[in-house]
């Protein structure tokens, strides 16, 4: 197997707070170059990390949800060339049957967990390495063998969604040598995991980046978790 050496530069949509911050810093602290993104001009925690990065983390601003921004970011990045390209997003509204969502709140899911997405990584995917890493933050709960229990309904189609569109992105770049890696974090406690998550964080992202390194130069889709375990679709 070939692996590029690492590190290297890596973008990271979505990296204000919680598991995108805590992705930002731990591949700063393996030695990488991290461009991070976060929603408007406030000051966030990756300010804060920036000031300390002793150059090696930028920050620009991105809501994924705009594709018109999503060009603008490419112009700016325009003669980069990253080893990785990371997008961490995802809302869960209401835990409620599909019957009782609402079209403008199963819309909202929709767009920021699937569709803006494969967005990003078809605007942004040509600046990464033929020998580089496009990777999403996937779920369990995206697999539909896995879904014995049922709930979250909407927050689980729409990570089924995201992954059957890197399904056919996958397929539309069967000549690649990217690798092109779903990765389930697993159930960490944030707003999104909830209080009775079985992770923290920094139990989660170190294994994620672990994951994205061993995985480095294995072309192709992978669905796999925090412990480089493949996952069923």
């Amino acid at each position: 197997m070939m692996h590029r050496n690492l590190p290297g530069t890596a973008l990271v949509i979505g990296a204000s707070r919680t598991l995108g911050l805590a992705l930002a810093t731990e591949l700063l602290r393996r030695g990488w170059h991290v461009i991070g993104t976060v929603r408007g001009h406030r000051h966030t925690g990756l300010h804060d990390l920036a000031e300390t990065s002793g150059g090696r983390l930028t920050v620009e601003s991105l809501d994924m949800t705009d594709q018109d921004q999503i060009s603008a970011l490419r112009d700016r990045l325009a003669g980069h060339d990253l080893d990785l390209l990371f997008v961490n997003a995802g809302i869960a509204h209401a835990n409620v049957p599909v019957g009782e969502v609402t079209t403008e709140s199963f819309t909202q899911v929709m767009v920021t967990n699937a569709l803006s997405p494969l967005r990003v990584i078809e605007t942004l995917g040509p600046l990464v390495a033929e020998t580089g890493t496009i990777a999403v933050m996937s779920s369990r709960q995206g697999s539909i063998t896995m879904n014995t229990n049922g709930g979250h309904e909407v927050y689980r189609a729409s990570k089924s969604a995201l992954n059957q569109l890197m399904r056919s992105y996958a397929a539309r770049h069967a000549e690649s040598s990217k690798t092109l890696l779903l990765i389930n974090p697993g159930w960490v406690r944030t707003d999104l995991g909830g209080p009775g998550a079985l992770l923290e964080i920094e139990e989660s992202i170190p294994g994620v980046v672990d994951t994205l390194e061993a995985r480095t130069g294995e072309k192709g889709l992978h669905f796999v978790d925090h412990q480089n375990q493949t996952l069923p679709w």
